[in-house]
């Protein structure tokens, strides 16, 4: 059974304290906005599934209870920073196996200012020998050794030198991410940052973890997003064909192997993982890169967008550096990467994250993204990845 996106909606993503909320408020807006967007009742919702990472257990109900109290399942998902594409992944199950025909897939994160995974549970230092992602850190750490810089930053830098060692990528290639997504966020109204920036801007910004810098890096946010997703007969019944986006394929893959055993951090931050979810999603659904109009993938780091670029097959390995200095994914090049402005400038509230890339890209299909619209975009592939781990690609098609 096929699986379509009716609905999505989504809180302008902000610097956690800018708005007197609480998670419940922005889950509200975000979960009304995609009901409206598919003219539907939260009482037609016949399962929900909710992802954070910070909210306490059943966080997810008492979010959902502001739509409504219908008694239908809520589940809570918690996957990292792939939190949000793995809640859109449970609705997407819960219509194709035949269990429901209506299901919402809600996000939210309520973030405190500063640094993610520099301090524990009760506001001390935390200690990576305990975390979950204690194998990452200690392939890092080996190679590397451990500094007083925000550890994600750290693995995230340590990736890029790696990469500007063995294939010559340059800071100027890496910064180039960071400008190209600034500028794309100017005309998105729900990102959290909107001013441009130049490589030069970007290349004298302040140093997070060498060789990356503030504008590089993912910011913490506060925000909410949702998406309504139907089975075909749901779409047939109920008239909504001319809002529809079919989720033509999906997959999920965690570490394997391939994440340790080269003791780099190119490979603990994910990019075997990534490889692998984009191949299953190509064979499922008999479509290439070169199908490909627009794309929202997990940019948490410059390096990262370079990193999946070579996952997602856009170019060969190594070669990432100077595909975007090419131009080549922005508007006027061959794909247009990131035309929310991406994490670096949209924003990142873990849990909202995968599912306001879903939205992104259904607003682009429809050709509803308005300044920054990708011309005839009609195949659309998100990327979302959780250290730890877990990657997770969609594909979309209008």
């Amino acid at each position: 059974m096929k699986a379509y996106i009716v609905g999505v909606g989504m809180t302008k993503f902000e610097k956690p304290e800018t708005r007197d909320w609480q998670y419940w408020d922005m889950a509200k807006e975000a979960g009304t906005a995609a009901l409206t967007d598919a003219s539907l009742a939260y009482e037609q919702v016949q399962q929900v599934a909710v992802g954070y990472c910070f909210q306490a257990s059943t966080a997810g109900q008492r979010a959902v209870y502001e739509l409504g109290l219908t008694g239908v399942p809520v589940y809570n998902v918690n996957n990292n920073c792939a939190t949000g594409s793995t809640a859109l992944m449970m609705a997407r199950q819960f219509v194709e196996g035949g269990g429901s025909d209506c299901v919402l897939a809600l996000g939210f994160e309520k973030m405190a200012r500063g640094a993610l995974g520099g301090k524990s549970a009760d506001g001390g230092a935390a200690d990576f020998r305990t975390s979950p992602v204690a194998r990452h850190y200690g392939i890092m750490a080996a190679a590397h050794g451990f500094e007083m810089s925000p550890p994600t930053a750290q693995i995230f830098g340590n990736a890029a030198r790696e990469h500007m060692e063995r294939y010559g990528t340059t800071e100027a290639q890496l910064a180039a991410v960071g400008a190209k997504n600034h500028r794309h966020s100017v005309n998105n109204p729900y990102a959290q940052f909107q001013d441009p920036y130049t490589v030069e801007e970007i290349l004298a910004a302040k140093t997070v973890h060498r060789p990356l810098t503030k504008l590089q890096c993912s910011p913490t946010s506060d925000g909410s997003a949702a998406a309504v997703v139907v089975s075909e007969r749901f779409v047939e019944s109920h008239g909504l064909g001319d809002r529809a986006v079919e989720i033509v394929a999906q997959a999920m893959t965690t570490d394997t192997g391939d994440s340790f055993a080269s003791g780099t951090c190119i490979d603990a931050v994910g990019q075997p993982m990534s490889r692998a979810a984009a191949q299953q999603v190509y064979e499922a659904s008999g479509l290439s890169a070169a199908d490909l109009d627009v794309i929202e993938l997990h940019d948490c780091f410059s390096i990262n967008e370079l990193l999946t670029y070579e996952a997602l097959g856009l170019c060969g390995e190594g070669e990432s550096g100077k595909l975007v200095e090419s131009g080549a994914t922005t508007y006027g090049g061959r794909w247009v990467v990131n035309p929310s402005g991406g994490l670096i400038s949209k924003g990142h509230p873990l849990g909202a994250t995968g599912i306001a890339q879903a939205a992104e890209l259904t607003w682009q299909l429809r050709g509803e993204a308005q300044g920054r619209q990708v011309k005839d975009a009609r195949v659309g592939l998100a990327h979302n990845i959780g250290l730890g781990g877990a990657a997770v690609v969609t594909l979309l098609r209008r």
